[in-house]
């Protein structure tokens, strides 16, 4: 059984920061590309950030490049995201997600088979 549990989230005033922390149990987590998703009320669910397995390869959404900073430690099985500058727009719920290994891309939620609980951030201006 698959399990990623988020934590980390929280308020912040715009500029500040959070550090989102995802715990994988269940899977060889270091065999898996992991992303981080977002979904504001009323919004989809959006692409924020991957990392590949070994974390030699990332990928941001262009509305956060320069701000967010993934990361992983598969020693711990915890991916993470760095999150400065934050603007409220940045408000959502968060996700953490293991891509399928079938899958050819890293940008849609169909390219993902396990999802966390998300953890809420929120951003004050």
């Amino acid at each position: 059984q698959v399990q990623l549990v988020e934590s980390g989230g929280g308020l912040a005033q715009a500029g500040g920061s959070l550090r989102l922390s995802c715990a994988a149990s269940g899977s060889t987590f270091s065999t898996y590309t992991m992303g981080w998703f977002r979904q504001a009320p009323g919004k989809e669910r959006e692409f924020v950030a991957a990392i590949s397995w070994r974390g030699g390869s990332t990928y941001y959404a262009d509305s956060v490049k320069g701000r967010f900073t993934i990361s992983r430690d598969n020693a711990k099985n915890t991916v993470y995201l760095q999150m400065n500058s934050l603007k409220p727009e940045d408000t959502a719920v968060y996700y953490c997600a293991r891509r399928s290994l079938t899958s050819g891309g890293y940008y849609y939620t169909h390219d993902y088979d396990y999802w966390g609980q998300g953890t809420q951030v929120t951003v004050s201006s």
